[in-house]
């Protein structure tokens, strides 16, 4: 009952066009098409970056589709980068990653253990803490030996 997934329809969607050019946030519990140009971060159930379609910022999704430009990280269950697509950032998914041929992708690639969304209600249209500072952690420091000489 409550873990069912059910298909999204056409109704749930939204489509950003390619006449739209959107600055800040934005939050969704259904799908987003995004066609025209997109500055923040994207927090939705489905984002769909189109041939036309550009964001800059971060995209958290349970699946995310890029067949035009993304510069940011996206963390979702299931990527596909298209034949088209370019991302300029980091990738973490946590079920399956998928590029086609002629992908372009520079960032570091890394397959999560969560295999559970973590996009709710209360996440996507809750109030955002600040993130802890152990995240930028993750990579490792890069230092010059040559200076330290």
């Amino acid at each position: 009952m409550f873990g069912d997934k059910k298909k999204i329809t056409d109704s749930e969607r939204s489509l950003i066009s390619e006449t739209v050019s959107i600055e800040g946030t934005i939050n969704s519990s259904g799908a987003i098409d995004v066609a025209g140009l997109v500055k923040g971060p994207v927090y939705s159930k489905e984002i769909i970056v189109r041939e036309t379609g550009s964001v800059t910022g971060t995209i958290e999704a349970d699946r995310v589709e890029v067949h035009g430009h993304l510069d940011g990280k996206i963390s979702a269950q299931d990527v596909v980068v298209g034949a088209t697509g370019t991302v300029k950032g980091d990738i973490e998914f946590g079920n399956n990653l998928k590029t086609e041929n002629g992908a372009d992708i520079d960032g570091y690639i890394k397959k999560t253990n969560n295999s559970k969304s973590k996009l709710s209600g209360d996440f996507l249209f809750g109030k955002k803490e600040k993130k802890d500072q152990t995240e930028n952690e993750e990579r490792p420091e890069v230092v010059n030996k040559e200076a330290i000489a």
